[in-house]
């Protein structure tokens, strides 16, 4: 085994040393290091598992490549070699080891997922997001002003128009609380770079919390299939400092936008909550 393990070891560290920034991460979208304080703990897991897969997957192959140079047929022989009914030293091993493997990721795996399903009870920022088809409506609950988009247009190549892209502005370095809310069928929320989506469910909210460490623009989209214009229900996400942050809230506040959007306009709001519901609108 000595002859084994130092060539894939000496393979190993040329391979590493050789990797680009973002064969390092993973080849996780760009700009997602260290974009909130979740990122980096996602980013660890997506990469130290596929250290550890590599590293079994390279025993693996260089086992097989031993055993089909070590065992195969040379000249003059004949018949079939000599079967082995048992051999429980290397039976017991291919039990143990991917126990060993399966408990290491789930242990790692909830951990980092307790982690970012935690719920801030004092977030600084409340957000509340509200998918519709197709596009977003944004309540900025703690400073009670709202933003309501409209669909992405699109120009002659097809191409989204940066113009009509609807923005969802983040205070940096301010824990936040995303409500995640929909008018009419399955959304998914998803901010490419933040490495996390969660969707967003008629009838029920969920919760996404954390806190941008790092100013900058973010691609935001659905990520659940809802209908024809799917691929054009995008947005974007502007971490800013606090000061554009406070001035961003005094603008919609000038354009007449106080209060909070709601979902009386969800076309499902009969089905899933009856006829009670159905007289209110009336």
């Amino acid at each position: 085994m000595k002859w084994v393990a130092a060539p894939v070891a000496v393979t190993a560290a040329l391979a590493l040393a050789g990797c680009t920034p973002a064969q390092l991460r993973g080849f996780l979208p760009e700009g997602s290091t260290d974009a909130t304080n979740h990122t980096p703990g996602i980013t660890s897991l997506w990469v130290n598992s596929w250290i550890v897969l590599l590293a079994v997957g390279v025993l693996t192959w260089s086992l097989i490549l031993w055993a089909t140079i070590a065992y195969r047929r040379r000249k003059g022989q004949t018949g079939l070699p000599v079967q082995l009914r048992y051999n429980m030293p290397i039976e017991t091993l291919f039990t143990v080891v991917p126990v060993i493997l399966v408990l290491g990721f789930f242990a790692f795996t909830a951990q980092e997922q307790s982690k970012i399903e935690a719920r801030d009870e004092n977030p600084d920022n409340v957000v509340q997001v509200i998918g519709k088809r197709w596009a977003w409506d944004f309540n900025y609950v703690t400073d009670d002003v709202f933003f309501q988009g409209v669909q992405v247009q699109t120009d002659d190549n097809g191409s989204a128009i940066p113009e009509t892209m609807p923005v969802l502005y983040l205070p940096v370095n301010e824990s936040t609380e995303v409500q995640l809310e929909t008018r009419d069928v399955i959304h998914s929320f998803w901010i490419v770079e933040f490495l996390q989506k969660k969707d967003m469910i008629p009838g029920q909210t969920n919760y996404i919390t954390f806190t941008p460490t790092k100013t900058g623009t973010f691609m935001g989209k659905c990520a659940e299939l809802c209908g024809e214009y799917h691929s054009m229900m995008l947005f974007e996400v502007k971490v800013i400092e606090q000061a554009e942050y406070d001035a961003y809230v005094a603008s919609l506040r000038e354009q007449g936008n106080e209060g909070q959007v709601g979902t009386e306009f969800n076309p499902n709001q009969e089905f899933f909550f009856g006829d009670e519901a159905k007289a209110e609108n009336e």
